[in-house]
């Protein structure tokens, strides 16, 4: 979806400026928003995209005006109490004023590294073969989707060149919006930095993205 947090090349938003590797969190109370979340998450009651969306569907100014993981615990929010395991009157009080909701899993503490360490595979070798080719020139569509989308602003209408095949993945737009086993071939593409900024842009830029074959069109 268009919203404020597809920001990539707006202007007035200040420098991007490096912290050190080694700093993930700034406080603990991020700290505990992150386990939360992925506590929360081993529930199994949504999927990384559901997630993603939640966070994209804040309005515009509450958005800008909250730091990262303040972003993610409202987005945790919306889906704890979409799912009917909270109430919006438990989040307003900030406490349980009924019985537990079941949950079907259970995060345990001994397990967390191992999530961590695997992930969330997206690749399925069982998945509908590529039909765009490496080294071919095409076109990110000018789409504008009222639900998640990968595929950012500032590329779509411009032409770049496939340099990788991935095979298929699970297709977040439509994973997003609760649809499971949809999958799309998935391509990495080469943007020229004139193409995107114009003229005046570094000639020597390239900006690549991955995007998923309904994304793209033979230019």
């Amino acid at each position: 979806m268009n919203g404020a947090h597809d920001m990539g090349g707006t202007m007035g938003f200040g420098p991007v400026r490096d912290e050190p590797e080694d700093q993930v969190f700034h406080s603990d109370w991020e700290r505990r928003a992150f386990a939360l979340t992925l506590a929360a998450a081993a529930a199994g009651r949504w999927s990384l995209d559901e997630a993603r969306q939640a966070r994209e569907r804040l309005s515009p100014p509450d958005y800008l005006s909250k730091t990262y993981y303040e972003i993610w615990i409202a987005g945790l929010e919306t889906l704890l109490a979409e799912r009917g395991l909270v109430s919006r009157a438990e989040i307003e009080a900030g406490r349980c004023l009924g019985p537990s909701a079941p949950v079907e899993r259970v995060l345990e503490r001994d397990r967390v590294d191992t999530m961590l360490a695997r992930g969330g595979p997206t690749f399925r070798a069982e998945g509908p073969p590529s039909r765009l080719t490496l080294g071919q020139t095409v076109r990110a569509r000018n789409i504008h989707p009222s639900g998640h989308t990968r595929l950012p602003r500032y590329v779509r209408g411009r032409c770049g060149v496939i340099s990788h095949l991935h095979g298929a993945h699970v297709f977040p737009d439509a994973s997003a919006s609760g649809q499971e086993g949809v999958s799309q071939p998935l391509y990495t593409v080469r943007f020229s930095g004139r193409e995107l900024w114009g003229a005046e842009a570094d000639p020597s830029l390239t900006v690549s993205i991955e995007a998923f074959e309904s994304y793209l069109e033979p230019a």
